[in-house]
């Protein structure tokens, strides 16, 4: 399941995130990278200090309150974010995360934009199915989220800069397709309680979908 997720951050907290950037130090990117994807990755990441290490807690916390991100990834940690900065011919190729970081399995990815789309050009985060390309480039403060698995990309930048958050989630729930199956189940129910409120069809399926969590989840 790739999900786009809006204002995950406030206008006040993106230019924060900004403003705590624009003072950090980068590095090469390629530091991080597989000995595969360092190939074909060209962009900058922000050195660990004490005001990056607040900035990922942040976002971490904004992610976890968020209802839809908790209902799409049911996370049991997460991994980064790290703090990516592509300018003008950065990029970065067709690759797939790596399977284990900082000692945890990767389930699900996700990008958090940090740039307004309309201060840049190229950049979009390109992540591959098996119906095609989607091309994602999404408002400051957005999150797109998307399984590990996938094969996917960052066009190259033709203008401006593009500031972003990439992470990992460890997910309870292994399985992506199981994964959409609570998710479109948890819809459901909100949906159902908002239309008609408690109500014994309510309570069935809340108790099938939390039966279901305790079936599939990895505690």
């Amino acid at each position: 399941m790739i999900l786009s997720i809006g204002d995950v951050l406030n206008a006040a907290e993106v230019a924060n995130a900004v403003s705590v950037l624009n003072k950090a130090r980068f590095v090469d990117g390629r530091a991080t990278a597989g000995f595969a994807a360092r190939a074909v990755k060209s962009n900058a990441q922000a050195r660990e200090s004490e005001d990056i290490e607040t900035l990922r807690e942040m976002i971490a916390d904004r992610l976890r309150a968020n209802a839809v991100f908790e209902m799409a990834a049911r996370p049991k940690r997460f991994i980064g974010p790290m703090f990516s900065r592509y300018r003008v011919n950065d990029a970065y190729g067709e690759h797939v995360d790596e399977p284990i970081m900082d000692g945890a399995r990767t389930d699900i990815s996700f990008t958090l934009f940090l740039s307004p789309p309309e201060t840049y050009d190229g950049g979009e985060l390109i992540i591959a199915s098996p119906a095609g390309e989607d091309a994602v480039k999404l408002p400051a403060g957005s999150v797109i989220v998307y399984p590990s698995t996938t094969l996917h990309r960052v066009a190259p930048v033709t203008r401006g800069e593009r500031l972003a958050a990439v992470g990992w989630v460890r997910s309870f729930i292994r399985d992506a397709a199981q994964r959409e199956l609570l998710f479109e189940l948890d819809t459901a129910r909100r949906q159902l309680f908002e239309r008609e409120g408690s109500s014994q069809t309510f309570n069935l399926v809340s108790k099938s979908l939390a039966n279901l969590i305790r079936m599939w989840s990895e505690d």
